[in-house]
This record gives C-alpha cells, structure tokens and sequence, in this order.
C-alpha cells in the first residue's frame, strides 16, 4: 500500500509500515513539513497515497469524502504518545483487511475503527 505520514506521527512508523511491506513517503521528507494542510493533501492526492494523520482538520466528511481521494486515516487516541501511536498503528496494519481502505475516510481510537466508505 502507498502511504504518506503527516508530520504529527512518529518517525518510527515510518520504518514499521516498511518491515510490513508498504510504500511509506513523509510529509517531513518530502519537504512540505508546517505547510498549509491544503499543499499536504494535494500532494498526497496527486501520489496516489493513502494519508494517516492526527489533524482534526482532516476529519470534515464533507470536504474529505469517501471516493474522492486515495484514502484517510485519522488516529484519534486518548493519550497519543509516540509508543501509543506507533503500536495502535502496527496493530490496525496488523489485525485489519487494510487494503479494504483505499478510498475511504477511516477513523481509529484505542478500542474502535469506524470505517466510512464511497
């Protein structure tokens, strides 16, 4: 799976997504870091890359609807540490049908995965 991290999630996922076998690019090594949210998800968009993000702002079902981009994960932890993050993380990419994700809008706290699909 082709993935972009946003610069408000661990670095360490980035090596983690890649031991599972996906295509990880980052905002902070694509060089877009503290850019305009809109310049992010462009980017994002025009690489084809399913987005995983803490940024509430991505959260808008209206502006970010299911089928009309790559695909958006929003993690929504409790206490969001970097260990909590990268573990909720490899545990959805682990135990979830992830690929089942392209194109939708997919919301994950500690205990749930609500998944909102074209």
């Amino acid at each position: 799976m082709k993935l972009k991290l946003d610069e408000n999630l661990p670095r360490e996922l980035s090596g983690m997504l890649q031991q599972l076998g996906h295509d990880v690019d980052t905002v902070p090594e694509e060089g877009i870091a503290g850019s305009d949210d809109d310049v992010v998800w462009a980017a994002t968009v025009a690489a084809g890359r399913f987005f995983i993000t803490q940024d509430l702002d991505f959260s808008d079902i209206r502006r970010f609807a299911p089928g009309t981009h790559p695909g958006l994960l929003l993690m929504r932890l409790e206490h969001p540490s970097r260990s909590e993050l990268t573990a909720r993380v490899e545990q959805l990419f682990l135990t979830e049908n992830v690929s089942d994700w392209a194109g939708c809008l997919v919301v994950a706290t500690e205990h749930k995965v609500r998944v909102r699909r074209p």
